[in-house]
């Protein structure tokens, strides 16, 4: 039966589903809606509804930020197989500022033939800041697994967000040799497509060697800041930052766009990439968007 839960302004609701016996209900067909809304001058998560396996803990503010309030989602189950199904719709309200991310590295085990499937929708409301900054994903041998990201920003909204695939578990010497990725990125603001995106991999395939593909990295990621245009000298500092700091043993490039920056990186090491991409977004968030700079101790890292 569903379970409603009030704590201050946020609704919860938590549904578990009751045990099926076709081989279709063994798959899982995760929802969450998460709503922000601006209340006495402050961000609070009004709406958290989620089905098994998603999950979202408590809203936190951190002392480095507190008009910030960050929202960990949970993916209960550890992982996807093919046929699993997660649908999210994240709402901000004006002037909102919230950091949304996920409690561990999202894993797509091997699929007998069923793509796993993730679609999650934006809604960045007049004047509000939304970060999605989810932790990596892992895509292991054989698994397929089809994603799309949509964000639509009202004027005067700013979106910065990340993603990191690890094709293989190649800390196990695992490779690519079976399976597929697809990926697709649209950001839109008042019916203007701001950065369109659209990628797919196939193991096995010569894209994985390529000097154009992956050439021979396991791990791929990009950056994205959109709403909100840079300078040419804030571009150079970054650029300067990322040659002193960012190990050598990758490759990685950073672009200005009409309004925002681009940033990808390839490379041995997904830490290495949320490293790379922490070091651009502090720098956008205190000397672009006028935030204070903070890391999520979800992450586990300084």
């Amino acid at each position: 039966m569903p379970r409603q839960e009030k704590s201050g302004l946020m609704t919860t609701t938590n549904t578990v589903s009751s045990v099926q016996t076709t081989e279709e209900s063994r798959h899982w067909r995760g929802t969450l809606d998460l709503r922000f809304s601006m209340l006495d001058g402050k961000t609070f998560p009004t709406k958290s509804y989620s089905t098994s396996p998603l999950r979202v803990q408590r809203p936190f503010y951190p002392a480095a930020a507190p008009d910030n309030c960050q929202s960990v989602i949970v993916h209960t189950a550890g992982g996807m197989v093919g046929g699993d199904q997660l649908d999210m719709a994240i709402t901000a309200g004006p002037d909102t500022q919230a950091l949304v991310t996920t409690a561990a590295a999202h894993k797509i085990y091997r699929s007998q033939g069923d793509w796993a499937e993730q679609a999650i929708q934006l809604n960045i409301g007049t004047g509000a800041y939304v970060e999605w900054l989810p932790q990596e994903l892992i895509l292991f041998d054989g698994g397929q697994f089809r994603q799309s990201l949509r964000v639509n920003l009202e004027p005067g909204a700013v979106w910065m967000g990340w993603d990191i695939t690890r094709f293989g578990r190649s800390a196990r010497g695992e490779t690519l040799k079976a399976g597929a990725w697809r990926s697709q990125t649209e950001i839109w603001q008042q019916g203007k497509p701001l950065w369109i995106s659209q990628q797919q991999l196939r193991g096995g395939s010569d894209v994985l060697s390529s000097h154009n593909g992956l050439s021979g990295y396991p791990v791929v990621g990009s950056f994205l800041l959109l709403g909100r245009p840079i300078t040419s000298e804030h571009l150079s500092t970054i650029r300067t930052l990322l040659d002193l700091s960012t190990s050598k043993d990758c490759d990685f490039g950073i672009t200005e766009l009409e309004q925002g920056l681009v940033a990808c990186y390839r490379g041995f090491s997904s830490q290495a990439a949320r490293q790379y991409f922490i070091r651009i977004w502090q720098y956008l968030r205190t000397e672009v968007l006028v935030q204070k700079g903070y890391v999520p101790r979800v992450w586990g890292v300084s």
